[in-house]
């Protein structure tokens, strides 16, 4: 009996240290993992941070080595500012239009509003311009095409706010409105009654420069700051990554975005005075389809549809990326209809690469 309880005794020991040990074992393991956790953690593996940085400033270096080398005349001087030019117009509303997605809306009326602003300014310069003289004339339509894109851009707001109209539909409805409105103002003709000169504005040059290209300069400028080193700039961020956030930390959401729209029709105006000085009349069929390369653009330069991040710089990569694209097959005879094609399936593996390469940034 006494021989069988030692035994008993002996063995629970045995088990009693066996537990210990493992559970030893066990709490140095996770010890171990825990070390390993809040220790320095190894590299991340795959493509080097630069890249990751700088996708799509490297695709558009790796896009300009080709053309250069398929394209005969693309590195010409003379090509490189015809480029320039023909980006400047599209530039202007795609800074505007990066505030806008930022905010986390949309505008698709930008196209349209190009050719009624080029229309009114036509209109004013053919109906007052024996009134007020020709320049004074002309002056007064930009100042009107741009106060009513200022003012349309903040009702879109404004719809938003008081009665939930989600800006893609609102301004859709603006794209056509604003087409006929053009077309109705012309009469289905290109009216071209400018003051001598005034083709100097989207045809002219300045040191040798296109001056299109010193009022895009300008545009990035500005819009650069203001998005990133002033209380509106933060404001709009804010707003786009967190509305309710901003709202509660005392951002007014809703003035911060029919600003941003207000913003894009003020510069949708611009680029649509120095287009119609480009062409030389208003026309009601000015910049068809340009809303997709705008939003393209901005797209491509990184900025996100959700809201809440983009940069004005990743746009201006956008705007230089589609035209080098078009410059390019035009250098290289290749057909308008396989243009449309190979452009659009070289944004979408752009858009598509720098997205897949954001995640594992």
């Amino acid at each position: 009996m006494n021989t069988h309880v030692m035994g008993t005794q002996a063995f629970s020991a045995e088990m009693d240290a066996g537990s210990a040990q493992g559970s030893g074992s066990t709490q140095g393991a996770k010890s171990e993992r825990k070390a390993i956790g809040h220790g320095s953690k190894p590299p991340r593996r795959g493509l080097p941070r630069a890249v990751r940085a700088y996708t799509m400033e490297l695709i558009l270096l790796a896009l300009t080595v080709f053309l250069v080398v398929a394209a005969p005349g693309f590195a010409s001087l003379g090509n490189i500012l015809n480029v320039l030019r023909t980006v400047a117009m599209l530039g202007i509303i795609a800074f505007g239009m990066t505030a806008v997605i930022v905010a986390g809306e949309i505008d698709l009326s930008v196209g349209a509003g190009v050719a009624l602003a080029g229309s009114i300014v036509a209109w004013f310069a053919d109906a007052l311009g024996d009134i007020l003289g020709p320049w004074p004339a002309t002056g007064l339509g930009f100042l009107t095409a741009a106060g009513l894109g200022f003012g349309l851009g903040v009702m879109t707001g404004k719809c938003r706010q008081y009665f939930n109209v989600p800006t893609f539909i609102s301004t859709l409805a603006l794209f056509t409105a604003l087409r006929g409105a053009a077309n109705l103002i012309t009469g289905g003709f290109p009216l071209a009654s400018f003051p001598p000169g005034f083709g100097i504005l989207g045809g002219g040059y300045l040191l040798g420069i296109p001056v299109p290209v010193y009022v895009f300069a300008a545009t990035f400028a500005a819009l650069h700051i203001l998005m990133n080193h002033t209380p509106f700039g933060r404001a709009v961020y804010a707003v786009g990554g967190n509305m309710e956030a901003a709202r509660l930390s005392g951002i007014d959401v809703w003035r911060v975005k029919a600003l941003t729209l207000g913003l894009t029709g003020l510069l949708t105006a611009v680029s649509g005075t120095l287009y119609a000085s480009q062409i030389g009349a208003g026309t009601g069929t000015t910049a068809t389809g340009l809303e997709l390369d705008v939003i393209a653009a901005v797209i491509i330069g990184g900025t996100s549809l959700s809201g809440g991040k983009g940069q004005i710089w990743g746009t201006l990569v956008g705007v230089v990326f589609l035209g080098c694209i078009a410059n390019g097959m035009t250098l290289m005879n290749v057909s308008e209809y396989w243009q449309y094609v190979v452009r659009g399936a070289i944004i979408f593996g752009a858009v598509l690469l720098n997205q897949t390469l954001e995640r594992v940034r």
